[in-house]
């Protein structure tokens, strides 16, 4: 009885008026946390509409599975449990730090040149486009909303909820879902670290605002981690987002909700200085790579 109730009042919260919610709360105040439970609302309703189409259409959720994974023209659906985990973990890991060798065989050529040239080109650029962000002062509310605290809050808190959500209604998807995140994002943060350490990029907000802003590699020495390349909240936030953009894909707005988070959390991780745009590149790339080809055998 319970979740009927809630259904009907979650009804009434389309994506649009959500949206529109948020954006008359960021101007109205910045109060942060209601822009969070807001956000859980939203994603939430996605899974509680998806759960509720389902049994209409005589579809159970591992149907919907198979349809999706078949849609996206991969032939074989992985699995995921909390047990299974661990296994997929180091498979992932494992097939990750051998990528090179696939490249050795002349595979995967042209998507790691496109990544690995607008990476170049966006180096090349950064003196030039980390200077403004220095000099202005129009994303102070922008920035007091996104910050990186809350941020990390809010890439959390979606898988986290969609497990809940998952165990109460006995819903394997949305469960399963939320753990193929966790596990993108785990995934994800381990490459990120040993990249983050090796290359000791200097942050824009480490470098004088006068810069100079083109020498700043291997020159960090305040930590092991938390470093400027690549950027670690874009990473997290896109590994989620591509996992629920693939899953949830048959509602046409999840993905452009799902990449447009990740994108307004990326962009932030310039605006405060955190990150040149470069490091937020790469983040993206890898965390959607991860996810999508390591994670969900999508191919």
């Amino acid at each position: 009885m319970l979740h009927i109730v809630v259904l009907k009042s979650l009804a009434h919260f389309t994506p649009a008026r959500i949206v529109h919610l948020i954006m008359n709360t960021y101007r109205r105040s910045r109060n942060i946390s209601f822009g969070i439970l807001c956000l859980w609302m939203f994603l939430s309703t996605c899974v509680l509409q998806c759960q509720e189409i389902a049994p209409l259409v005589g579809e159970a959720p591992s149907d919907r599975a198979q349809g999706q994974s078949a849609g996206t023209g991969s032939s074989v659906q992985r699995d995921v449990s909390l047990r299974q985990l661990p296994r997929n973990f180091i498979s992932d890991q494992k097939d990750l730090w051998f990528f090179p060798g696939q490249l050795a065989q002349g595979r995967h050529w042209l998507p790691t040149v496109a990544v690995v040239g607008t990476t170049a080109g966006l180096l090349a650029a950064d003196p030039h486009d980390v200077s403004y962000f220095r000099r202005t002062s129009s994303f102070h509310g922008f920035n007091h909303a996104f910050s990186g605290k809350v941020t990390a809050l809010e890439i959390g808190i979606v898988p986290a909820s969609f497990y809940l959500l998952g165990l109460a209604r006995k819903d394997s998807y949305s469960g399963k879902t939320a753990l193929f995140a966790g596990e993108a994002v785990a995934d994800s943060l381990v490459l990120y670290a040993v990249i983050n350490a090796a290359t000791r990029r200097l942050r824009p907000s480490d470098i004088a605002p006068q810069g100079p802003f083109n020498d700043t590699f291997f020159r960090a020495h305040n930590a092991v981690f938390s470093h400027s390349f690549p950027s670690g909240h874009t990473t997290a936030a896109f590994s989620v987002a591509t996992v629920f953009a693939i899953r949830h894909r048959s509602h046409r707005w999840v993905p452009w909700v799902a990449y447009g988070v990740a994108g307004i959390i990326g962009f932030s991780r310039v605006t405060l200085q955190s990150h040149f745009p470069a490091d937020v590149f790469l983040g993206a790339a890898l965390g959607y790579s991860i996810s999508r080809f390591n994670v969900l055998w999508v191919h």
